[in-house]
């Protein structure tokens, strides 16, 4: 019992050390972020977060004079770990919307996206009327949850919604079956369905328009105007282009435009 009980503190000790060695420190810039959510940020093949998101942010950090660092978190729960400090910004393809900007400062768009149903190449599934009766699949606190509540008379013809905590996961599942179609992200989508040469589509009809934005707490105006400066910069001297190049073989970005 003895051994145990000191087990036990030193394995408590050794996690406090854990958190406090992760403490946010003054010159840092820490983005909060889905690290399963290509092309945005995700993890490479040597468990590395890298990404069009990533990239940006990370030359963001540098002509801040800040060291970057990305950290995972449950995006269910993003808007709490800005609000308590956590991170700095939510910077992952977050949806630009009313009720966020209401709740968050928002950077400028910097991209556009839209929201759509992923399916297999030979499910007969062309429309999404057709997706009457099947099961969708989406990422839990999701924009793509989102544009299916803003489309009732769609979430009402499915016969189910699954939510799943990564699209990755969804894709899987509907590679396997297990779903009929997944909501999420076009930009997201289409770098998935080129990248894994898996037998997908995606409907031509969409859920909804959007656009990407890098949230900050409410009240850190400072900040965001520190970022947005840097991004209207990078986008003058050629580096967004650069990095919108190497993701996406042209320049997407809607930065200064």
């Amino acid at each position: 019992m003895k051994v145990t009980k000191v087990l036990m503190g030193a394995a408590l000790a050794l996690m406090v050390f854990g958190l406090a060695s992760c403490k946010k420190t003054d010159n840092e810039f820490v983005l909060g972020l889905d690290d399963s959510f290509p092309p945005m940020g995700f993890r490479d093949e040597k468990n590395e977060i890298v990404g069009y998101d990533i990239d940006l942010a990370k030359e963001v950090s540098s002509r801040l004079g800040l060291s970057f660092r990305a950290q995972p978190i449950n995006w269910s729960a993003k808007e709490q770990e800005l609000n308590t400090g956590n991170i700095d910004c939510i910077w992952n393809g977050l949806t630009i919307t009313e009720e966020r900007k209401n709740a968050l400062t928002f950077s400028d768009a910097y991209l556009n996206n839209a929201q759509v149903v992923v399916v297999k190449a030979d499910s007969g599934i062309k429309s999404l009327s057709d997706m009457a009766g099947k099961k969708l699949g989406l990422q839990a606190g999701s924009s793509a949850a989102d544009a299916v509540e803003d489309n009732p008379d769609f979430k009402a013809s499915v016969r189910e919604i699954i939510e799943f905590t990564e699209n990755i996961t969804a894709l899987t599942d509907l590679d396997m079956g297990g779903v009929d179609g997944v909501a999420m992200d076009k930009i997201v989508a289409e770098y998935s369905i080129k990248t894994t040469g898996k037998p997908f589509v995606i409907l031509p009809e969409g859920l909804a328009p959007e656009q990407y934005g890098i949230a900050f707490k409410k009240d850190n105006v400072a900040l965001r105007d520190k970022v947005q400066k840097a991004l209207n910069e990078m986008a003058a001297d050629g580096t967004v282009a650069k990095i919108s190049e190497k993701w996406f073989g042209s320049d997407i970005s809607i930065i200064g435009k």
